[in-house]
């Protein structure tokens, strides 16, 4: 199992959202969050003066899932977030060791 954190612009968290939904994904966490890339923020300007603002908003998604998912849901993400801009995000991939469904104590993938 593999959990996928993708960092996404606000704006395309429903196209993402919605290509992961028609690939069959249906279990995913969504959270609104503050960060930063190696562009180290951005300037902005506001009544004639120009300002730097550090972070910036993002949107993350959280999905565990069976290993022969990652690829396509990677790929699904990729294409529905891209701009081709700066600031477009990131995409994590890490193993998950184990994963235990709280109600009936299903254990592993069948958890999922």
């Amino acid at each position: 199992m593999k959990k996928i954190e993708a960092f996404v612009r606000p704006e395309k968290i429903k196209e993402v959202r919605q290509a992961l939904e028609n690939l069959g994904v249906s279990g995913f966490n969504i959270t609104q969050v503050d960060g930063r890339g190696n562009q180290g923020g951005v300037v902005q300007k506001f009544q004639g003066r120009e300002y730097k603002v550090g972070v910036l908003p993002k949107t993350k998604i959280e999905i565990v899932v069976k290993d022969d998912m990652v690829d396509r849901i990677v790929d699904t993400i990729i294409t529905s977030a891209r701009t081709g801009e700066f600031g477009d995000g990131k995409i994590f991939i890490s193993p998950v060791e184990e994963a235990i469904r709280i109600r009936t104590g299903e254990r592993g993938e069948s958890a999922l």
